[in-house]
């Protein structure tokens, strides 16, 4: 470790490694890069304790895009990737697409403005009246169903630490440092940061500070003399067999199941021989930063009778396994929040993504290597959810938040 880096980067996870990786395979970028990560085994990082998903059914054309390039950039990884001498990387990408079923007249009007959104962007989404849902999926009771969205291509799920390694691999080879500490303080000089203090006692100078350090980003930022709304909620996954499993019951797709959101908010996917499951909890206060107990009774009160209800498939259930997690969740607008201080030019936010921060961790990786680099975007404009609307209270809601 060197005592300045032109970039220093709080949080090595799948975000920050992404920026590691982008600005040292940029040509145009000539500068030191060091990762500071208090903890390399990942454990509790939101980056290893998720869904593992990628989709482009969200209701803001800046969130399709960018999951439209998180999904190319996925298919092509392990050629990216890879390190000499290593094997290829394999995300196992699994393109079993999302489902969203409404029940109600307010949830098909959302339905439907999204996919306005989503077409005109090019996703390739569908939307299924009940008998067409019926055929595709017979094992669904669809009575209640209004309407239901579902992507035939560019949505599944794949294998969330290795992206994270993937990432983290590359950037190394191409020199990027990552050293094993935590940011305890961050030096200010007026409208300028100018250097890391971390909790081994060493000081470390630098051109620019970017935090990527998740549920922990509001800590971060007050090192600087700085704030985002970004706080730590507590999610459940569910692991578990079914005595009469579906998958493959489907006549679209070869047979896959697709990861349905059920009108109630419960979500299901396929996990290998087995399904995940989880659900927005009932009450959702900010949790402790170390407090990963899973929430063991939202499989019986709402996750059983919700997916029981939708098939009899669901009937006959059984936990496997159950892990929670912690979303860095932006109580402003669910939005992600990247881009420069108005006022700490040098210092970069790359934080709130309210569980999205796996599948945005390209496009995020690529736009803010652009913003050191060139000072600007130069493929996909992500001003929309800069740091602005935050100083402003301006929401700029995503409304398809699972």
């Amino acid at each position: 470790m060197n005592e300045r880096y032109d970039v220093v980067i709080v949080g090595g996870a799948v975000i920050g490694s992404a920026i590691a990786y982008f600005l040292a395979a940029n040509p145009d970028f000539d500068g030191s890069v060091l990762v500071v990560e208090r903890d390399p085994t990942y454990l509790k990082a939101a980056t290893s304790l998720s869904s593992s998903s990628i989709r482009t059914q969200f209701s803001n054309p800046i969130n399709v895009r960018i999951s439209q390039f998180g999904s190319e950039f996925i298919r092509a990884f392990a050629d990216r990737m890879q390190v000499a001498g290593e094997a290829k990387p394999d995300l196992g990408f699994h393109p079993g697409g999302y489902l969203f079923l409404a029940g109600s007249t307010e949830q098909e009007t959302v339905l439907r403005e999204n996919h306005a959104v989503q077409k005109a962007c090019g996703a390739d989404v569908v939307l299924w009246n009940r008998d067409e849902l019926a055929n595709a999926f017979p094992h669904l009771n669809v009575e209640d169903i209004l309407l239901a969205s579902y992507g035939r291509s560019g949505e599944g799920w794949f294998n969330n630490t290795g992206l994270l390694h993937g990432f983290k691999a590359k950037a190394r080879e191409l020199g990027a440092d990552y050293v094993t500490d935590e940011v305890v303080g961050i030096d200010r000089e007026g409208g300028r940061v100018t250097a890391v203090r971390l909790r081994s006692g060493a000081r470390v100078e630098a051109g620019t500070v970017v935090n990527a350090s998740g549920p922990r980003a509001a800590l971060t930022a007050r090192m600087a003399g700085l704030d985002i709304p970004v706080e730590p909620r507590k999610r459940t996954i569910f692991v578990f067999d079914c005595a009469r499993a579906p998958e493959g019951s489907a006549t679209v797709n070869g047979g896959r199941l697709p990861l349905m959101i059920d009108p109630s908010g419960v979500f299901c996917r396929p996990e290998g021989r087995f399904f995940l499951a989880g659900c927005p909890p009932v009450e959702d206060p900010a949790a402790d930063f170390d407090d990963f107990e899973p929430c063991y009774e939202e499989f019986e009160d709402i996750i059983w009778p919700a997916l029981a209800g939708r098939s009899p498939a669901f009937e006959a259930i059984k936990v496997v396994n159950q892990w929670a997690g912690h979303y860095d969740f932006n109580v402003l607008d669910h939005n992600l929040v990247v881009g420069r201080h108005p006022d700490v030019q040098n210092f970069i936010f790359a934080n709130g993504f309210s569980g999205h921060g796996l599948q945005q961790s390209p496009a995020t990786g690529r736009g803010v290597s652009e913003l050191i680099v060139y000072g600007q975007y130069r493929t996909l404009d992500l001003s929309e959810v800069g740091y602005e609307r935050i100083v402003e209270n301006r929401p700029f809601l995503e409304k398809a938040v699972i």
